[in-house]
């Protein structure tokens, strides 16, 4: 019951916020228009997406009805609703706070301007976090059974697919065929109003970074809890697991709120700095919860360990992330003196440090993952072994709510220097609105690091929970039909990419 009740305060949060960024100055008559433009191709994009997904999700329903249960499929549904429901409200906000973004930093300077930006991503990662726990928390109260409530997970999941997938595709092809047209044919600036494709750019960054993402990252959350209070179930048949879960993911939207306000009213000239401290505070907090909890609810640290490794490696992440694409680190000024060369030298080094940047991510999963099993006793208890995995993932997930808000308030920031540029606003307007956006740029590679690694852990959570309930004991990898699918699977990512 108080999962629900936290839940419905970060939903009273993101409603407040609203109000807030409603009630702020929109700028002059023609940065209301442009903005008017950008929200209404946003809208006109994801109303497109959701009518087409509706039919898909009505003929799953219907078949998960006949082959599982009714229940199961009502599940599935309220899944796929919120998750919409999370995207609608995020891109609202986010097509709001665009122009009023622009409009604070023509009037109040960098500060004021953050905190616009910033409390529009706000609005989405507490949309994200208060849908996601409500759904799951009320789907658990109402049916008491878990086999069904994997259904909201599911329903999730489908949304995030063509959200994530669909969006991404026509970020990056409106944000390619603006500056093909723009930059290399005609010679012009970036997000000049001479430029036709410039409006459809920046519709881009809102359908692909704000809804894509945060329903990416709301599969990821539901699915952390749903393995966890399986594994939990399991691991603890007294319902001290399924009790512990519910009330981390309490803590982690608890300190998501207060590292909200804390990076929200920072008056910091330096926007990175301002998002990393509020990153930090929040979890310290789940840190020092999850070390409570641990302690009280179970007479031991060893679920603690198991939270702490995930929320680190997160973290760690995150921070990696900044350093190989930050323009104050060292890796993204040596592709800039590339640049020099030409442009062959430019994408050859480009690509270089994009590969270097996924080694020690890929690092500190495994570490994470090989610490939380052994921990919760994984080379005696293989169920233990796997709840604690399950924990590692609900740790780096457990603030989700502020995570989502760091990385939407990049294309909230990218768009108000769009409508700065075609309002034609003074260069110092421009000058604030790029440093957010150069921020934000960092943030959105963050946020998508971030998504990945989560989505591995939580991947792999979901699939033990799964061996565990089916009694799946082993894969045989010399199987000619497990090769052939390793095989066929190796590839795919990359031809559907080069594809797409």
């Amino acid at each position: 019951m108080i999962s629900i009740v936290v839940g419905l305060i970060a939903l009273a949060v993101a409603l407040m916020l609203s109000s807030a960024i409603g009630k702020a100055p929109a700028g002059t008559a023609r940065m209301q228009e442009i903005a008017g433009y950008i929200h209404e191709g946003a809208m006109a994009f994801l109303f497109r997406e959701y009518k087409a997904l509706s039919a898909f999700v009505i003929v799953v329903a219907i078949v998960i009805s006949m082959f599982l249960s009714p229940l199961t499929a009502v599940c599935f549904v309220a899944g796929a609703v919120f998750s919409v429901c999370a995207g609608y409200i995020g891109m609202t906000v986010a097509t709001k706070a665009n122009v009023r973004t622009a409009a604070a930093a023509q009037h109040g300077g960098m500060p004021e301007a953050l905190k616009i930006a910033f409390s529009g991503g706000a609005v989405m990662g507490l949309g994200v976090v208060g849908l996601g726990i409500v759904g799951v928390a009320a789907a658990y109260m109402l049916f008491g059974n878990i086999d069904i409530v994997t259904g909201f997970g599911l329903g999730a999941s489908s949304i995030a697919l063509f959200a994530r997938v669909g969006g991404g595709i026509y970020t990056k092809a409106a944000d390619v065929g603006a500056d093909l047209v723009g930059k290399v044919e005609e010679g012009l600036p970036e997000d000049d109003p001479r430029n036709p494709a410039t409006i459809a750019d920046n519709v881009g960054d809102n359908v692909g970074d704000v809804a894509g993402m945060g329903a990416d990252l709301f599969e990821s959350y539901v699915g952390a809890i749903i393995s966890a209070i399986t594994l939990g179930a399991v691991a603890y048949p007294g319902g001290e697991g399924i009790m512990f879960v519910f009330e981390l993911a309490f803590a982690g939207i608890i300190a998501s709120l207060i590292g909200v306000f804390y990076a929200r009213s920072s008056k910091s000239t330096n926007p990175q700095a301002a998002l990393n401290h509020g990153t930090y505070v929040g979890g310290v907090i789940v840190i020092a919860a999850a070390y409570y909890l641990s302690t009280s609810i179970f007479g031991n640290a060893a679920a603690f360990v198991a939270i702490a490794s995930g929320l680190v490696v997160g973290l760690l992440i995150g921070k990696i992330t900044e350093i190989y694409t930050s323009a104050d680190y060292a890796s993204v000024k040596k592709i800039a003196e590339q640049s020099e060369t030409g442009p062959a030298t430019t994408i050859i080094s480009g690509l270089a440090v994009g590969m270097y940047s996924t080694f020690l991510p890929m690092i500190f999963i495994c570490v994470g993952v090989i610490l939380a099993f052994f921990t919760m006793g994984g080379a005696k208890d293989a169920g233990m072994g796997l709840f604690g995995i399950s924990l590692a993932a609900v740790g780096m997930l457990s603030t989700t709510g502020l995570t989502v808000a760091v990385d939407a308030y990049g294309p909230i920031a990218d768009n108000a220097g769009g409508i700065a540029e075609m309002s034609e606003l003074p260069p110092e307007v421009r000058e604030i609105t790029d440093t957010l956006d150069s921020v934000g740029n960092t943030t959105a590679a963050i946020g998508k690091g971030f998504a990945i690694g989560s989505a591995a852990l939580t991947a792999l959570a979901l699939f033990s929970a799964y061996a565990h309930t089916v009694g799946l004991k082993a894969i045989d990898l010399l199987s000619r039909v497990a090769l052939g699918g390793l095989f066929i699977g190796g590839p795919l990512p990359v031809g559907v990419g080069a594809r797409a």
